[in-house]
């Protein structure tokens, strides 16, 4: 099949969120399809490394954005019906692109990432059309308007309810849709536009993030991820102003490493309590988590899978985490990972990792025999594609794509 590929950020190279996602959905079907990427570019490092992708598709081109002029359209939009993230990737120069390739050549599938740039391919007659949402992003706008002050609640709210409205529109007029995680599935069943929806989770290279043959640190746990990114800045901060001085008073030498890129002002003071380690940027986690006794996850805002812990268990090391944060992942709580709701729970998981290194041991196994059979790339596409050929050919038995012949010779298009 020929496959046109449309998602809102550049694929390559597959160093965070979507863009591992997208990358590894790519890189499946140009196993046997002939598969074309549209997509955009926001800053020059993206521009230099597209051609990464060269050996994972048939074809590619991207669009550059002009960030301040992004800002300024998503700003406008808060005064129109628009979703504000929409206007910030909109590109008419790649729309106008995709409107040129679809008149010039038949496809016989078009696949979307993000809701942002579904509107590119609405021209597209009836070529089928799927659009993976991934998350359900207008919940988390929404989540996110109970958390901050106003004004600022209002502006997320009403970017929420916008976006909401936007993804139920989309999700009626493509032949399928599809998101991460059961919990996500729920909000998409919710807009019963009637056409079919589906999960297939996000995968972890379990080869890359493999356990380490040193040992650990007994006395050290982490967290990792962005800095900058308000979910994990904001439970960081509670953490540590309500979890970890009651570990320090269990546990004097314990420390606490927080792994991530642009830490804000408020995270850097943390270093300020004795114990607590900011890292900032590091050019590979690895070593971090794999030294660390366990990884805590204490979202209390989460939506869809949080890649940090399946790194976190495909590396053997064991996780403790929030109930919400739990619910983007295929585990069972007390068999693959801990869950814990309030600081008392949380120092009670962590000192039963900490005390009782058999307990560690099983919890690291288990997770990491967890991710190798549930969350393997492999098997999060051997369920998309079983999922999309329901959507788009409609027999509930089919089980494979017709398969073209390998060795289509990759070219960008310029």
């Amino acid at each position: 099949m020929k496959i046109l590929f449309v998602c809102h950020r550049f694929p390559y190279p597959p160093n965070e969120g979507g863009k591992i996602r997208a990358f590894n959905m790519i890189a499946h079907l140009h196993q046997d399809h002939e598969v074309t990427v549209a997509s955009l570019t926001e800053t020059n490092e993206e521009r230099q490394a597209i051609d990464g992708i060269q050996d994972h598709c048939s074809q590619y081109f991207s669009q550059h954005i002009f960030k301040p002029l992004a800002w300024l359209k998503a700003v406008l939009c808060l005064f129109s019906t628009v979703p504000s993230s929409m206007g910030y990737f909109h590109s008419w120069r790649l729309r106008k692109r995709i409107r040129q390739l679809l008149k010039q050549q038949p496809f016989d599938l078009i696949v979307v990432h993000c809701s942002s740039v579904a509107p590119f391919v609405l021209s597209a007659g009836d070529t089928p059309k799927i659009l993976d949402f991934c998350d359900m992003d207008s919940q988390k706008w929404l989540i996110y308007s109970r958390h901050k002050p106003f004004p600022l609640s209002l502006a997320y709210w009403w970017e929420g309810t916008k976006l909401q409205r936007a993804e139920k529109k989309l999700a009626a007029k493509f032949d399928g849709s599809s998101v991460a995680t059961a919990a996500e599935l729920e909000t998409l069943n919710e807009f019963e536009t009637g056409k079919p929806g589906f999960s297939f989770p996000n995968g972890v290279d379990t080869e890359y993030f493999a356990p380490a043959d040193s040992g650990y640190e007994a006395n050290t746990i982490c967290f990792m991820g962005k800095m900058n990114y308000y979910p994990n800045e904001k439970c960081m901060l509670e953490f540590c102003a309500h979890v970890f001085p009651l570990l320090r008073k269990k546990y004097p030498m314990l420390k606490l490493s927080i792994i991530g890129s642009n830490p804000t002002k408020k995270i850097l003071a943390l270093e300020s309590i004795q114990g607590i380690e900011v890292t900032g940027r590091v050019d590979d986690v690895r070593p971090y988590v794999q030294q660390s006794a366990l990884s805590v996850v204490p979202l209390t805002i989460a939506r869809g899978t949080q890649n940090k812990i399946l790194e976190s268990m495909a590396m053997g090391v064991p996780v403790v985490c929030s109930k919400i944060a739990a619910r983007g992942i295929d585990a069972i709580a007390g068999e693959h990972v801990l869950v814990a709701s309030s600081p008392e729970e949380y120092v009670a998981c962590i000192s039963r990792l900490l005390d009782q290194q058999e307990e560690r041991q099983r919890f690291a196994n288990a997770g990491r025999a967890r991710m190798l059979s549930h969350h393997s790339w492999d098997y999060a596409m051997r369920e998309m594609d079983t999922n999309i050929i329901r959507c788009v050919r409609k027999q509930p038995n089919e089980q494979h794509f017709e398969l073209r012949e390998r060795g289509i010779k990759n070219t960008k298009l310029s």
